[in-house]
């Protein structure tokens, strides 16, 4: 214990304990009996005329409470002497993947192909990092968020899977945009970060900006090679050769050239790929590596209190005022007032009230007193809300953020709206988005979504609930022209069935049909996430880039 540090962090307390002190003599002053007969009796009667009944100096009540005002003062100012280690253990280091998925990425010379290679790595890589935050962004000549920061492997293998370099709707190697889309990713992480590049190629003209970010930011870069300087032949998604107009079988080249200029001009470190687990456990290393080295430069000293100890004397003192005349006499009015102010439950007057309801009136009763008295309302609706009751929690919470996801979970989406609407944050527009997808209302969801985008550029989760909404409109208006589209043909023969009746009739509830189709297409977005990444990197790429990387 190094003792040489020692110092309070909210020093103003320490005003308590010459309040305490000051309290005392007040006291001993007030109750001397010499002062309030020293005018009357002679100086050298009154010392033979005060009896103090033989029993000299007693503890008073005042030193008991006056002794727990000074430890709480002492508490309160935040006693500290040794540092508090990072909030962040070494396995926290967030980190977004970004995979090439251009066509060169699916040459075997790394079998089975170097993308089917990378992927592996990345489940390598999650399981290593097993509670760390890892997104994912895959690009070719534009950049596309696949999965945002998460801690989920299931959830991240369930879109990893399904990548294959046919879903890009570009050529290229824009690995600007995927730098751009990354640092957006991880800058709403509470730590310094790292950004994965696996790919087999790098576009010079982007080197320069690559070295800025490099110098001046505390994101990490690093590459890790797919390839081998031989290259191989790239596969087909039906697994055959490509070949060429010639026929010649098309390879897939490492570009050894560009990756070592950016490791050397940019001063990025670079890696390859390996047979065995070496180069995950090298990423990591550098990842934790980089976080605490940010943290150490750009945090403040935390310092661990240590004036929770003085808790315990606090309450051995505290204990001494439930002796024999130092019992608080205020305690039992307190608790009748909170009792006799408690709101009684409105009730239809029963004829002959049972001894059971009689019962569950008073503990309700004690029970809303006890809380109301002890608890706000959204202390309450919390409690509610982490054991599930979120109809309860609804009405209990006044905070309109909570009230609204109480709501939200409760499915009352209506209710959910309402609260939302009285806010004008990023999470709330992005609720408000939520609450109209589930309600089906979806070109509202989009302006919800988008006034999220605004407020908050970069918002990951509302860029993704975006492309899903967008996707599902696309296929509904599809949907919709494929259904107006009628042949122009005359029919051969028209037959009907129940000849004497002339059919049965019956009425067809269009607006449960739509909201079966709607539902059947989230769906089949849900089983396919192969097809909902290239629609969703469709919609994307005919959309404006916000803050597109320059080369």
């Amino acid at each position: 214990m190094d003792l040489s540090a020692f110092h309070f962090l909210r020093p103003l307390w320490l005003l308590l304990i010459p309040a305490a002190l000051m309290i005392v003599l007040a006291w001993h002053w007030l109750s001397d009996p010499r002062r309030r007969w020293q005018g009357v009796i002679a100086p050298h009667l009154l010392a033979r005329l005060i009896v103090d009944g033989g029993r000299g100096w007693r503890l008073r009540p005042v030193h008991g409470a006056c002794a727990v005002l000074v430890l709480t003062g002492l508490a309160a100012a935040g006693p500290a002497w040794e540092r508090e280690p990072p909030p962040f253990t070494e396995d926290k280091a967030p980190m977004v993947i970004a995979i090439d998925l251009s066509r060169s990425m699916d040459a075997v010379d790394l079998a089975p192909t170097r993308l089917e290679r990378s992927k592996q790595k990345v489940r390598d890589l999650m399981q290593l990092r097993a509670g760390s935050r890892t997104g994912l962004v895959v690009y070719a000549g534009s950049a596309h968020m696949v999965v945002p920061p998460t801690d989920d492997p299931q959830f991240m293998d369930l879109y990893l899977a399904a990548l294959d370099t046919g879903m890009m709707p570009r050529a290229g190697k824009n690995a600007a945009a995927a730098l751009a889309l990354a640092d957006s990713l991880l800058g709403r992480e509470s730590a310094a970060g790292t950004v994965l590049f696996i790919t087999d190629g790098f576009d010079r003209a982007q080197i320069p900006g690559f070295a800025a970010h490099a110098r001046n930011s505390d994101v990490q870069l690093l590459v890790l090679a797919a390839g081998t300087t031989q290259g191989g032949p790239i596969r087909t998604a039906d697994g055959r050769v490509a070949t060429d107009q010639q026929g010649r079988p098309v390879r897939g080249q490492l570009d050894q050239a560009g990756l070592k200029a950016l490791s050397s001009d940019a001063d990025i470190p670079l890696a390859s790929l390996t047979l065995d687990d070496g180069d995950v456990r090298w990423v990591q290393r550098r990842a934790v590596r980089n976080m605490e080295a940010a943290q150490e430069k750009n945090a403040e000293v935390r310092w661990k209190e240590g004036g929770y100890v003085l808790t315990i004397p606090i309450a051995l003192l505290a204990g001494f005022w439930f002796r024999r005349g130092w019992v608080v006499r205020w305690l039992p009015a307190l608790l009748l007032a909170l009792l006799a102010q408690a709101p009684r439950p409105a009730v239809a007057a029963p004829a002959a009230p049972t001894m059971a309801s009689v019962k569950t009136s008073v503990k309700a009763l004690v029970k809303a007193a006890f809380l109301d008295a002890f608890l706000t309302p959204d202390q309450q609706g919390r409690w509610q809300f982490e054991h599930g009751d979120f109809t309860a929690a609804q009405t209990h919470f006044q905070d309109p953020m909570w009230r609204g996801w109480a709501s939200y979970r409760a499915g009352d989406y209506a209710g959910a709206l309402t609260a939302f609407a009285s806010l004008a944050t990023p999470d709330a527009f992005f609720m408000m988005g939520n609450c109209y997808a589930q309600l089906k209302d979806y070109p509202r969801a989009l302006s919800a979504y988008d006034n999220a985008l605004k407020a908050r550029p970069g918002f990951a989760q509302a860029t993704a609930n975006r492309a899903l909404v967008a996707a599902l409109i696309e296929q509904e208006k599809k949907k919709k022209d494929d259904g107006e589209q009628a042949p122009d043909m005359p029919p051969d023969q028209i037959q009907f069935d129940n000849k004497d009746d002339g059919g049965k009739k019956g009425k067809v509830d269009i607006s449960r049909l739509r909201q079966q189709n709607a539902e059947l297409w989230m769906r089949n977005l849900q089983i396919s996430p192969a097809d909902f990444l290239r629609q969703k990197f469709q919609i994307e790429a005919r959309q404006p880039a916000p803050g597109k990387a320059a080369p």
